[in-house]
């Protein structure tokens, strides 16, 4: 009677504490639908999808809509391009072919691509590509991002002029993100399986995961992914190019849900040998050396808090995938929605999200940081316009303005165009090299800040020769 009694005590505790459990989660679901409520606005999101994995369960949720107005609402099948995220498929695949004993992570890349035999970059290797210590910069990996090529071979191409190039820095002395090192891997793929890259991912990654509502970057547009929205003056607009970039795929062009990406980390985290070795995945989820403290290979790496994950970014959409492997806990956020200077960030949106999830600190991103951001913005959007009012100023003031003589009226009529100048080129090359980006492709991602910057670039170039030809003019009308 003891016996049945505590057996029967056992189960009706582990019942209480499994609905307990599911009350619970309920509630932490509940609590993150409320946030995400609360911050979809703030950051002018259409839409988003996100998952969450804890041990072997997953969760996920969406909400809005594919296009901004168009009545069609985001699911759980719904793809999104996840950006640079499909940097650690690339960085997997190779994990495969190391493992089949078709490349080695310290032999030089010239040994599997011939066209690096003597060129600049001969001595870099495919650890220095994974950990992206290859000594290629940010900008040299942003080169070709205005006009990608969708051609069967696009990649061949792009990595045969990148293979030209002498990087920027000495190889395996210096950490510096660069879409290139992924670019020359696609390659490497592609030379050493035989197989285009979009069908080695495929079949090798995305089908045994049992990723069923994902692919890669085709070159074709489809109505089911998920639209981008780029800023544009405190609102949002559809991205009007849909297609994919298939050049692009090994940087960032893998089409996923939100509920695919889940089964991706929970592959990741799980500890066990099946597309790879828990050794390769433990491997890639730890600093890949002490040039790449912060970096293994295709992820992040956050020793103190024992997270891994890493951020996408392409025109109109930002994603965010974010493991605890100890914990074997995950989380995924899919946004179609690209964030403005200061209006309409999703910082706080995706940072809350993966707190929510994983049990982490959240700390809501500084007012102040965001006003300054907002300030500046809104600076050079109302240079265009005092430069246009300066030119009308200039004209009703012309006879003072060409009654200018001696060294001193020279320098008041120089001066601002080397001022100008000075901005113009500011405006043009050295804010979007900031981001790591040429101007072109600063379009593609925030079009509204670059428009104000060449505005203000213009405008203000055209009003200092404005005033040196009213100047000039009437010299010559009066001599």
């Amino acid at each position: 009677m003891n016996a049945s009694v505590r057996a029967i005590a056992v189960v009706v505790a582990v019942t209480c504490l499994l609905l307990l459990g599911d009350r619970l989660h309920s509630r932490a679901i509940e609590s993150m639908d409320d946030f995400i409520a609360s911050e979809m606005p703030k950051a002018g999101a259409p839409g988003l999808a996100y998952a969450v994995v804890d041990g072997g369960s997953i969760v996920s949720g969406e909400r809005g809509e594919i296009v901004l107005g168009s009545g069609r609402a985001i699911t759980p099948d719904t793809p999104f391009v996840v950006g640079s995220i499909a940097k650690s498929f690339t960085a997997l695949a190779v994990m495969q072919l190391v493992e089949a004993g078709k490349v080695e992570l310290d032999s030089p890349v010239s040994e599997y691509l011939e066209m690096f035999a003597n060129g600049p970059a001969r001595t870099v290797t495919i650890r220095q590509l994974l950990s992206h210590t290859s000594g290629y910069s940010t900008l040299q990996g942003n080169d070709n991002l205005v006009e990608p090529s969708s051609s069967a071979d696009g990649l061949g191409r792009q990595v045969y002029r990148i293979a030209q190039w002498a990087p920027a820095h000495d190889p395996g002395t210096r950490w510096e993100y660069s879409n290139a090192n992924y670019y020359v891997l696609g390659a490497l793929i592609e030379r050493v399986s035989g197989r285009d890259y979009a069908g080695y991912i495929q079949a090798e990654i995305l089908e045994p995961i049992g990723m069923a509502h994902s692919f890669v970057a085709d070159g074709e547009s489809h109505d089911s992914i998920a639209v981008g929205h780029t800023p544009w003056f405190g609102m949002k607009r559809p991205v009007k190019q849909t297609a994919t970039h298939r050049m692009s795929a090994p940087v960032g062009g893998i089409i996923a849900s939100a509920g695919d990406m889940a089964r991706y980390l929970a592959m990741m985290m799980n500890g066990e040998d099946d597309i790879i070795s828990a050794a390769s995945k433990a491997e890639m989820m730890r600093p890949a050396s002490d040039v790449s403290p912060f970096y293994g290979f295709g992820w992040y790496v956050d020793t103190d808090r024992g997270t891994v994950s890493h951020t996408g970014l392409t025109p109109g959409v930002e994603t965010l995938a974010i493991m605890v492997p100890a914990e074997r806990k995950g989380a995924v956020v899919l946004v179609n929605s690209g964030s403005g200077m200061g209006f309409g960030e999703s910082t706080d949106l995706f940072n809350g999200i993966a707190a929510k999830a994983l049990g982490l600190d959240f700390v809501e991103a500084g007012a102040a940081g965001r006003w300054s951001r907002q300030a500046l913005f809104l600076t050079f959007a109302l240079l265009p316009v005092l430069f246009g009012i300066s030119m009308v100023q200039s004209w009703r003031l012309r006879t003072g303005l060409r009654a200018k003589s001696g060294l001193f009226g020279a320098f008041s009529l120089w001066f601002p165009l080397v001022m100008t100048l000075a901005l113009a080129w500011t405006c043009v090359f050295l804010i979007p090299q900031l981001f790591g980006v040429s101007i072109g492709t600063l379009q593609l991602f925030s079009p509204d800040l670059a428009l104000v910057l060449m505005a203000s670039a213009l405008t203000g170039v055209t009003w200092a020769v404005f005033r040196l030809g009213l100047f000039y003019g009437g010299k010559s009308a009066s001599g």
